[in-house]
Parts: C-alpha cells; sequence; structure tokens
C-alpha cells in the first residue's frame, strides 16, 4: 500500500469513535406516555421493565456507578457476577435448538468454524442502571425531541437518548448514536488482524476521546456544533509511528461534517485531512468500514432504516472477563475468532433495526442488521451484507459497566469478515499496564488542536 493511501486510511479510525444521522421530524409522545418512564411499566429509557418467561428477569437497575465487591475506583474489575458459570453452550452441533434468539450471523459463524467458534450463555441480569440525571434528560425528550433536517440533525438534551419510544427507523438509529455513555475516555490500545492462516499484523494507537454532549453536569443542545473530539496517534506498526490525527465530529450534518487535522512525520507538517466516511476501510488490515464503529457510526443517510422490533437474542454481555489485564494476548487472540471462553453471552431483549441501502448511492454492504439493547441502546452485534445480498461480516462489541462513567463502556471489539476467514479484534488493552481505560477523566477542547496533533506525532 502506498504511504499517502496509508496515512489517508487512518483517519477512519479516528471518525469511527462518533457517529450521525438521515429525512425528515417526527410527533413527539405526548405527556400522558411520558409519564409512564421510571414507572412500574418502563424504565426511564423506555425499556420494559417486566421479565419474560425464557428468563429474562425483571429490571432492577440497583448497581449505579458501583456494585458489591467494587474494590478500584477506576481500572478493571472482575464485575458482579465474575464466580457465575455457563448455563449452557451453544454450538455448531446444538444451534438449531437456539436458532430463534441468534442473529444470523452468530449461526453462520457456527457453521464456518465448528470446533472454535461457541457461545457459553449465562445468567441473565438487569442491574446495573442510571444516574437521576440521565433519567431527567430523557424524560424530557420524550415530549420535546424531534429530527429535523431531513434527519441530518435532532433537536433535543444532550447527555442521554432523544427517543425513548421510537417508532421509526431514524429515531431509533439517533438512539443508538446518542446512548449514555463515558464523557471522556483514554487508553493506549492494541488491534489484532487475524488471518485465514493464523498470521497475526499488529497495531497500537493512543487514544482519547471527549464528549462534550455526555457531560454530567453540563446540559447542552443537540443543535450545539461539536458532539465529539478524538485523538489518535500510532505507536505500531514502526511504519507509521508518530501519525498522529485530532478532530471532531458535530451534531448536526446540515452544514457541517466529520473535521480532521493529521500529523505525518514523513513530512512533519499538520495538514487538514480529506473528509472520511461511510464504507472507507479501516487500517491496517481493511476488514472494517468506519461506520462499523460502535457497530454503526456516520451519517446513515445512505440507508432507509426500518425498525423490526423487538426480540429476545443471545447477545455478548457484562463482559469485564475478556478485558482483564490477566488474560494475555496468546490465550485471547486465537485463530478464527477471538477465544470464546473469555465472552460471556446472555438472553437480552434488543431492539433490532434494518438499514437497506437507498438506490443510487454506494455502500459495500447492501443491507446491515443492528441489535440494539433495549436497557442501554447499545449496538451490541451487527450483521452485514454484500452487494449480492450475502451475509458477508459479523461483528460484536464487549461491552462492560464502568464505575468512572456509570455507563457501560465499550471494551474488545470484534470484526468478522465471513468471506476471507479474518476477524479484526480492536480497542484491546489487557496487556497495556497503566495505559488500560481510563474514563471522564478532565479534558478539554485544546488536547484535540492541530497543534496538539504536532505534539503528539513527536
Amino acid at each position: 500500500m502506498k504511504t499517502t493511501n496509508n496515512v489517508a486510511l487512518k483517519l477512519c479510525l479516528l471518525a469511527a469513535a462518533f457517529a450521525l444521522p438521515a429525512p425528515a421530524a417526527f410527533a413527539k409522545v405526548s405527556a400522558q406516555k411520558a409519564a409512564e418512564l421510571d414507572g412500574p411499566k418502563y424504565t426511564c429509557i423506555g425499556a420494559e421493565r417486566a421479565g419474560s418467561a425464557s428468563g429474562i428477569p425483571a429490571y432492577s437497575g440497583k448497581y449505579v456507578g458501583t456494585w458489591p465487591g467494587q474494590t478500584k475506583p477506576y481500572g478493571y474489575e472482575p464485575g458482579p457476577y465474575a464466580a457465575e458459570k455457563p448455563k449452557f453452550t451453544i454450538t455448531s452441533d446444538n444451534f438449531s435448538q437456539y436458532a430463534d434468539k441468534m442473529s444470523e450471523g452468530q449461526k453462520a459463524l457456527l457453521k464456518k468454524y465448528p470446533k472454535s467458534f461457541r457461545m457459553n450463555v449465562y445468567e441473565t441480569h438487569r442491574d446495573f442502571g442510571n444516574p437521576p440525571w440521565v433519567c431527567d434528560i430523557i424524560k424530557k425528550n420524550a415530549v420535546t425531541a424531534e429530527v429535523v433536517h431531513d434527519g441530518l440533525g435532532i433537536q433535543g438534551v444532550t447527555g442521554a437518548i432523544a427517543f425513548p419510544f421510537p417508532t421509526t427507523g431514524l429515531e431509533a438509529i439517533w438512539n443508538g448514536i446518542n446512548p449514555y455513555r463515558a464523557e471522556t475516555e483514554q487508553a493506549v490500545t492494541d488491534i489484532a488482524d487475524v488471518y485465514a492462516n493464523g498470521s497475526i499484523a499488529w497495531g497500537r494507537n493512543k487514544f482519547m476521546t471527549y464528549n462534550p454532549s455526555n457531560s454530567a453536569t453540563k446540559r447542552g443542545s443537540y443543535q450545539d456544533k461539536i458532539n465529539s473530539y478524538f485523538f489518535s496517534s500510532y505507536l505500531l506498526p514502526e511504519r507509521d509511528k508518530g501519525f498522529t490525527a485530532v478532530g471532531y465530529q458535530p451534531n448536526d450534518f446540515t452544514k457541517d461534517a466529520t473535521a480532521s487535522w493529521q500529523y505525518s512525520p514523513g513530512i512533519r507538517r499538520v495538514r487538514q485531512a480529506p473528509a472520511v466516511g461511510f464504507d472507507y476501510p479501516v487500517p491496517p488490515a481493511g476488514l472494517r468500514t468506519v461506520d462499523d464503529d460502535y457497530g454503526f457510526n456516520g451519517s446513515p443517510e445512505r440507508y432507509t432504516w426500518k425498525l423490526i422490533g423487538k426480540k429476545e437474542v443471545y447477545v455478548p454481555y457484562h463482559n469485564f472477563k475478556v478485558n482483564d489485564p490477566a488474560v494475555k494476548y496468546k490465550d485471547l487472540i486465537k485463530p478464527d475468532t477471538i477465544n470464546p471462553d473469555y465472552i460471556r453471552y446472555e438472553l437480552h431483549r434488543v431492539w433490532v433495526l434494518e438499514g437497506n441501502l437507498k438506490k443510487g448511492v454506494r455502500h459495500i454492504y447492501s443491507r446491515r442488521t443492528l441489535y440494539m439493547d433495549e436497557d442501554t441502546w447499545g449496538t451490541i452485534w451487527t450483521d452485514a451484507y454484500d452487494g449480492r445480498g450475502q451475509l458477508w461480516r459479523a461483528n460484536f462489541i464487549n461491552y462492560f459497566y464502568s464505575q468512572e462513567s456509570s455507563a457501560f463502556h465499550r471494551g474488545a471489539s470484534i470484526y468478522h469478515d465471513l468471506t476471507s476467514g479474518a476477524y479484526e479484534a480492536g480497542y484491546l488493552v489487557n496487556e497495556r499496564g497503566k495505559d488500560w481505560w481510563r474514563i471522564n477523566q478532565p479534558l478539554k477542547p485544546s488536547q484535540f488542536s492541530p497543534e496538539a496533533a504536532a505534539r503528539g506525532g513527536h
């Protein structure tokens, strides 16, 4: 790959830390309906409080920011369910009896890797809740928020979802774009690209984001200019060491777009980067697109979004262990897929959202299906289809609950290419020591400026 192309490709890794949307304003819910939030029927986020006969428990939300057995104010913790053992394991031999509660990507992985991929299913828990201020925002947004500017923006209060009772696919994708999560994140993350022959290509990245929209103390509007800032500086591979990029993602895409500035060691100067988005391949292997991050990221304008509804699905959940510093990469990164012994699945209700590529626009995915957690609106699993309509990629994010942010935080993120037999494991922090995730530590816009790019590259 030519150096100039390699540099440009890196920009998509940065743009992938956030997200944004596509057509028309929709009606707000009534005050009577909004009054049901945080009541006997619905949680404050709009999830069903009741459990189900198939094993989903009632929502308790009893842990906010801490839980029994927590020992540290930040850093890795095993979580409250570490002693549990799997209830059962879904394999290539028995998955047909669980197929109605699985994604097509999960079934495909079991078929393609019958000896490597399996799903260890644990007891389902719904014990982590939201801080009161998050609930207050959602209650206000329920009766005031709306999609505007042909889907390129929304009106509402920042810090939490805008649509607790979504009725359209566009409202649902906005919730996935703006769930309650960390205001800031900092880590040095490793990237493992594992090929079908078992070889591994490694990358390493100093990574920071600052999301003023998610501030716990300062309320804003989704019509404010800035949604998020990002900083990314490469430490590995050696040929790319020092490449640094910074920038911001807007709240509304009507008259603005993601802006980025890059420092390239080869020329020793900072330049404003061209726009990168949609299906731009993320380096070093191009095993995911820029809008694959967080399950879906960036403007959804190229798709027609259909809200299929809620469904009970086995999804990765409460995945503390996969981020454990005691788990070394030689045990975690395996051929075909990440070691399934470190991945915890639970049965949860999820919103199923389908995006179909619009006529006359381009994307390497003709269709994508998102599985979004009812209790958090985090996108946990996605299936993506190629131009022929064939299942191509199956991706999942291993969220863990962060005591620093009182919110679920992305951990190891896995992107499978079912055609090539390769996969990428990103946001790995297991062997990063003191550079493991720090969350909600003070950051400021000047740390994401073009001058910061020049400093970071030296």
